[in-house]
């Protein structure tokens, strides 16, 4: 084939055996309807490699799907037909840590814990947060506008991205911005590409926002009788007038769930937790401490437990982030969902979940971003039977439109995919959803950059 030979020519690393492309078939999303193979998976070195990358994909009308460690949970990594993946393994380099200026430049498949481990060293911190912190990638990071639990009082990946090396789908090469902290001199092109999921241009390069790593960490546990009374606290606290860098909900179910697979003393008796993180100067955090004891005490927590030191701290925070993986013990397949709904509606948003879990029959674990409303409910089930896939569906089609109806959002943080399309014409303004295809269509005239995902 013409086309790749091309691209051979371009970049050493391309393979296109079907022994060789097969695991690129899938990400993390759900079984898809029809396993398709990409044409080729290329693995360019640099920003001109996939600028002629882009460029022959353009001529002969091939689509690209970008992507780093494969872990999108809406199809957004999933090959579609006549594709190439473009995967960034070899584009992994922190290319500078400014001290001085507080920002590092990095190439898309810097991982963010690898990240934080050299910016330690420095005493510097990128906030952005992704459960799977030891693989979530900074183009991945990106493409998602990801959060995680620090979002609350850090605010998301879009937040700390400065300035970005892009490649359209012509293969023109553009900066997006400047290498400084404040920048309007015309438009905002940066924030256009952040959460547009590899659809309107491919991450080459990105220049982050640093800040200085918070001098003390304390995390502490509270447990609940129910979880109309742990989301009352959360309100509590919000309202207290100091902000915890985290301030997680985890239900009874997935308490008990990460306990019998990753041990850490969590109380599996109790109805719902409470995880929160505050940090800062140690003067101020002992102070906030006082107060938020206070709060769990006055809100009805049954017990208050505190990390005694930072090895505590982090045993937490390894159960914490293991609950998908724990939940992958009791069935082949997790799902997990990713929904946004005003503060005020969580526990109805949680009691729904709960009563379609039991109506379809299909294990649940809920957990989430309390503080900034980020519900992750997660479903274990076999795909491969027909009647648990079909009550999933059901369960989904009945969640959604029950979330759409109190007012919140179809994601937060891993995109719409594939896997939720057909539900945005019912949360978009019609005239934006609109505009939104257009700069789709003024960007990527032929439809070649992730072609059917997201919008």
């Amino acid at each position: 084939m013409d086309f790749i030979t091309n691209l051979k020519k371009i970049t050493s690393g391309v393979l296109h055996k079907n022994e060789d492309i097969y695991v690129y078939a899938h990400d993390t999303s759900q079984n898809p309807k029809k396993l398709i193979l990409p044409l080729a998976v290329v693995f360019p070195k640099d920003t001109t490699e996939v600028s002629s990358i882009a460029k022959l994909c353009n001529k002969y009308n091939i689509s690209i799907v970008p992507r780093a460690q494969g872990t999108n949970h809406c199809g957004g990594t999933r090959p579609v037909e006549n594709c190439i993946i473009m995967h960034f393994s070899k584009m992994n380099k922190i290319i500078e840590i400014d001290s001085e200026n507080l920002i590092a430049i990095v190439e898309p498949n810097v991982v963010i814990g690898d990240l934080n481990k050299e910016l330690d060293k420095l005493n510097l911190f990128f906030p952005p947060d992704p459960s799977n912190l030891a693989v979530s990638t900074i183009g991945g990071a990106i493409a998602l506008n990801a959060g995680g639990p620090r979002t609350f009082k850090y605010g998301n990946t879009k937040d700390y991205i400065i300035n970005l090396e892009i490649v359209l789908a012509n293969g023109e090469i553009i900066e997006t911005s400047k290498n400084i902290a404040k920048n309007v001199t015309g438009y905002n092109l940066t924030s256009l590409f952040i959460s547009s999921e590899g659809t309107l241009g491919i991450i080459t390069k990105a220049t982050l926002k640093l800040i200085p790593k918070p001098q003390t960490r304390l995390l502490t546990l509270a447990y609940f009788d129910n979880l109309i009374t742990a989301t009352k606290c959360v309100n509590s606290i919000i309202n207290s007038g100091f902000r915890p860098s985290t301030l997680d909900l985890i239900d009874k179910f997935t308490i008990q769930t990460i306990e019998k697979f990753n041990p850490c003393n969590l109380k599996t008796d109790s109805e719902a937790m409470l995880l929160i993180e505050l940090d800062g100067f140690e003067q101020c955090v002992k102070h906030e401490l006082t107060i938020l004891k206070e709060i769990l005490e006055k809100s009805g927590a049954n017990s208050i437990i505190q990390a005694k030191n930072d090895i505590e701290n982090e045993n937490i925070w390894r159960a914490r982030r293991s609950a998908f993986s724990a939940l992958s013990q009791l069935k082949p397949n997790v799902i997990t969902e990713d929904i946004v709904v005003p503060k005020s509606k969580i526990v109805d948003f949680v009691l729904k979940t709960q009563e379609l879990a039991k109506k379809y029959s299909i294990i649940t674990a809920i957990m989430g971003h309390a503080g900034d409303g980020n519900i992750h409910p997660n479903f274990a089930l076999n795909l491969e039977n027909t009647i648990e896939k079909n009550n999933f569906e059901k369960l989904k089609d009945e969640l959604f439109n029950y979330a759409i109806s109190i007012g919140a959002t179809l994601s937060g943080e891993h995109g719409i995919g594939t896997q939720k399309q057909k539900y945005l014409p019912m949360v978009l303004n019609k005239n934006a959803h609109n505009l939104m295809k257009k700069i789709k269509i003024l960007l990527d005239p032929k439809d070649i950059l992730n072609t059917g995902k997201s919008i």
